[in-house]
């Protein structure tokens, strides 16, 4: 039976969040669901033992499979799973469950009313969220409402539901983010904006819901300067305008 959900996990040295049981979390919500689905896990070049982790538990777990691949960024790790996805719809969500797998309940049902994008929107006020974190994420927001996506109140959560063929076609057409680029450790980008402004030019009707979250990452190799993170990504949505104005996403 063809897969309803195609779970696409993004790996880059995720050990520490991996033994804290997410998997099996995971595992646990989908075995209660009547529908079909899969998990692909797609690492990212990551240098610690996290992929033998992940091996070891898919082994037991024949819903689950790893893709590996260079470490060329998130984006590009997104892309390569949803190449081999067979799920109606494709469910991006981070390693470290800052919000958790059971809210797809949420966004789910608005499929059945046609939307091709269902988002999830973690609010102004984020619990476990430091003071810094919150200053970088309103810079970041009103510099987008500049220029991009003014109607979505917050592009950056991790947790996305698309109809796949729709992500097939986005990611094809990407040109800052979805390709093989330099990349050197673990970084935040703006990709979530180009993608979901190229949802925007193909028409797709985008739903964003309210969903949980609660920071609960433990890798401490993301050493993280959210200004620094957040003038980098106001630069990238400069470049997607640019892009646009020039044609490139026609």
């Amino acid at each position: 039976m063809k897969p309803l959900i195609s779970v696409i996990l993004p790996n880059y040295n995720e050990l520490e969040n991996l033994e804290r049981g997410v998997l099996g979390i995971i595992s646990a919500y989908f075995s209660t669901q009547v529908y079909g689905w899969e998990v692909i896990i797609s690492d990212d070049g990551s240098t610690d033992e996290s992929v033998k982790f992940i091996e070891h538990f898919i082994a037991s777990y024949p819903g689950f499979r790893l893709v590996k691949n260079p470490h060329a960024g998130k984006p590009y790790a997104l892309k390569a799973a949803i190449k081999i996805a067979r799920g109606q719809y494709v469910l991006f969500t981070d390693m470290d469950q800052s919000t958790p797998i059971d809210q797809l309940d949420k966004l789910l049902p608005y499929t059945k009313d046609g939307f091709r994008i269902v988002i999830g929107s973690r609010g102004v006020r984020r619990r476990d969220s430091s003071l810094i974190r919150q200053l970088a994420s309103v810079i970041f927001l009103l510099a987008r409402k500049i220029f991009l996506l003014r109607s979505i109140k917050d592009t950056q959560c991790g947790f996305k539901l698309l109809e796949t063929k729709l992500a097939t076609k986005i990611f094809s057409r990407m040109r800052l983010f979805g390709r093989s680029n330099q990349v050197v450790g673990w970084k935040v980008t703006a990709y979530d904006v180009e993608m979901l402004y190229l949802a925007e030019k193909l028409e797709a009707e985008i739903q964003e819901v309210r969903v949980v979250w609660r920071d609960e990452d433990t890798s401490s190799d993301k050493r993280r300067n959210f200004i620094k993170e957040s003038i980098e990504m106001f630069l990238e949505i400069l470049r997607v305008s640019l892009n646009d104005m020039l044609g490139k996403y026609e």
